[in-house]
């Protein structure tokens, strides 16, 4: 598997996603959105152009997604039924470095930000 790196935003997204979960649904709906989420994350680190994912050239160069609905079953938690995450990622030397974590009704060419600025 390769190495992966979250960017800040991406560990924001994340962090929102997970706490609205557990708001909206109680704790084990967290911990399966977690799971699924490392799931997810496992995938594209270990092949990062693995069937099911999505180039997005339009979002910047080498740009790619992975909706999480992908991953659901190779979680290692109960499945979450209707998963509404993607991951925008780019390949760079070696690292999987994934800079968002944005709902699926998202305006993702306003919401991921420049490439450049996937610290």
């Amino acid at each position: 598997m390769a190495r992966y790196r979250l960017s800040r935003s991406a560990q924001s997204d994340i962090d929102a996603a997970l706490a609205w979960s557990h708001d909206t649904f109680g704790p084990a709906a967290r911990r399966r959105y977690q799971g699924l989420i490392a799931a997810a994350i496992r995938d594209i680190a270990s092949d990062p152009y693995r069937a099911g994912s999505k180039p997005r050239p339009d979002l910047g160069e080498g740009i790619r997604a992975w909706h999480l609905m992908l991953s659901r079953d190779r979680s290692r938690t109960d499945h979450v039924r209707r998963p509404r995450h993607v991951l925008f990622y780019r390949w760079d030397d070696g690292i999987v470095v994934v800079g968002r974590v944005l709902h699926d009704a998202m305006d993702v060419a306003r919401d991921t930000g420049a490439p450049a600025t996937w610290d």
